[in-house]
């Protein structure tokens, strides 16, 4: 695979997350924080940087991914992604992974604070059904901000325009829009994502959500839920996310 390099960016926030009270500075410092949170699929495309250059189409066709939020990222905070290669492999193949950090080092190593964790797979991992609380499915285009996503956010692959289809953060983006409309009171903080890829989904195409909650349990931060979102196009599937959020922020 070779050695993958790390590359630093600072994070914003892009106006398709301006519904979420905490992704502003007013609803984020009445939440408690000192300015606006970063949304949670913005961490996780600049995250994406490495399997996207180790793998190409081969991964954003049929690989996955596991991220994890630590901490919160601040709007215009300067952050270092920090991606390495496993010694192994994981039951669903050769794997990456990778932390997001503020880029303070002690002797030449980051030893800022983590804000996230992945774990990235050659292959889809499996995801499998379980019973739960159906919600309304939903239909949505997959148009060109979805393309350019990465872009805007500050990560100049081109990839994605090169073959004229979504990028893999659209996944976790749609399972936030079933959150948003269906699940959140208020502000709500994307804490997990487990994410399958099964093809990729040309700008223009139409997919097909649905969406069953596994579990709703209270935590120190808010309320939480766990579900499973499948999104197909023409009835096939292309991904499966098993997103878990605090729905209503202390």
């Amino acid at each position: 695979m070779g050695e993958l390099a790390r590359w630093s960016v600072e994070a914003v926030n892009l106006p398709e997350h301006a519904g979420n009270p905490i992704h502003t500075d007013v609803g984020a410092r009445a939440a408690g924080f000192p300015a606006a949170l970063v949304a949670g699929v913005t961490v996780y495309a600049y995250l994406t940087h490495a399997p996207a250059e180790a793998w190409g189409l081969e991964w954003v066709a049929g690989g996955g991914a596991e991220v994890r939020f630590v901490a919160p990222v601040l709007a215009r905070e300067r952050l270092e992604v920090c991606p390495a290669s496993s010694d192994g492999t994981r039951d669903d193949g050769p794997a990456i992974g990778g932390a997001l950090a503020s880029p303070r080092r002690v002797d030449g190593v980051v030893d800022g604070e983590v804000r996230a964790r992945s774990a990235f797979s050659r292959r889809a991992p499996v995801i499998p059904d379980e019973d739960g609380e159906d919600l309304r499915p939903d239909r949505v285009e997959i148009d060109e901000s979805f393309l350019d996503y990465g872009q805007r956010a500050g990560d100049d692959g081109g990839l994605y325009a090169a073959h004229g289809i979504a990028h893999p953060v659209a996944w976790p983006m749609l399972a936030n829009r079933v959150f948003h409309r269906q699940l959140v009171t208020g502000a709500w903080i994307h804490v997990h994502s487990l994410i399958a890829h099964h093809r990729t989904v040309s700008i223009g195409e139409t997919v097909d959500i649905s969406t069953r909650v596994l579990e709703r349990f209270d935590s120190r931060a808010g309320p939480r839920a766990r579900a499973d979102v499948r999104i197909a196009a023409g009835g096939r599937p292309v991904a499966t996310v098993r997103h878990e959020a605090v729905i209503e922020a202390r």
